[in-house]
C-alpha cells in the first residue's frame, strides 16, 4: 500500500520559523496536531517542530521559553517521503529514526502533506483486519 492512500484529502499545517513559541503551542492546540512543518511559503520545508521539541526545550530554559521562536527549537534535518513510498517503508523509517511525523513531498521536493505514526498504525491495523476477514472467509468457504 502506498502513502498516497493515507494522505488523500489530508491537509498539512505549517508555521513560520520566526513565530513565537506561544504561537506554536496555540497552533498545535487549535489544529489538534502533534507537529507543524516549518515553512515560510507552505511549499519549501525549512524544518519541523513538534510537541516533543517544546518539551525538550523546557528544562533549564523555562524562563527563556516565552522569548524563543520556532527556529530556536525546530528540527532542521527533516526526513520526508513521497506519495509513492510504501507504508511498510515509512513504518521502518519512523521506527528506526524514532520519529512520529514525516512530511510528504512531490518529485520537486515541495510539501504536499504529512503523515503521523497514528496514521500509519491506523492504516496497518485496517490492513490486518481486512486480511483476517479474508482468511476467515476463505476458511469458512472451505468447509
Amino acid at each position: 500500500m502506498r502513502i498516497s492512500s493515507i494522505i488523500s484529502g489530508k491537509k498539512v499545517e505549517t508555521i513560520s520559523a520566526s513565530a513565537s513559541i506561544h504561537d506554536l503551542v496555540n497552533s498545535l492546540n487549535s489544529h489538534h496536531v502533534g507537529a507543524l512543518v516549518v515553512s515560510s511559503d507552505g511549499r519549501k520545508i525549512e524544518g519541523i517542530v513538534s510537541e516533543r521539541d517544546v518539551v525538550r526545550a523546557m528544562p533549564g530554559k523555562l524562563d527563556q521559553l516565552i522569548g524563543m521562536h520556532v527556529r530556536d527549537i525546530m528540527t532542521v534535518e527533516v526526513h520526508t517521503c513521497t506519495p509513492d513510498s510504501s507504508v511498510a517503508e515509512l513504518m521502518t523509517m519512523m521506527t528506526e529514526l524514532r520519529i512520529r511525523h514525516v512530511p510528504v513531498v512531490d518529485a520537486a521536493g515541495s510539501l504536499i502533506s504529512i503523515v503521523s505514526i497514528g496514521d500509519v498504525v491506523k492504516h496497518h491495523v485496517s490492513d490486518l483486519d481486512s486480511e483476517r476477514q479474508a482468511l476467515r472467509d476463505y476458511v469458512a468457504g472451505a468447509n
